[in-house]
């Protein structure tokens, strides 16, 4: 895995600030499952992985992740992140 590219995914990843979510495809674009990868690997607290979704808002990590966003405040519609009020680009 190419390093530099995944510390780029981290520093985006952590970029996002609480309350709004971002989509694998924003932290790698061309490449969504390169950050799928990173993020699959990492276990640094001080990376907010909750705050990564799919491009249609759906959530990759389950009941674990909704409920850490909901604690944040991210606006849903059912079970999809609302992306028009809490998609953030980074």
């Amino acid at each position: 895995m190419n390093e530099e590219r995944a510390e780029e995914v981290l520093r985006r990843v952590r970029s996002v600030p609480e309350g709004f979510v971002t989509t694998y495809g924003d932290l790698s674009p061309g490449a969504p499952r390169f950050a799928g990868a990173v993020l699959a690997r990492c276990h640094e607290p001080d990376v907010p992985w909750q705050r990564v979704v799919r491009a249609d808002g759906s959530l990759a990590r389950g009941a674990r992740q909704r409920r850490l966003l909901d604690e944040e405040g991210v606006p849903f519609k059912g079970e999809r992140v609302n992306m028009r009020e809490a998609w953030f680009p980074v």
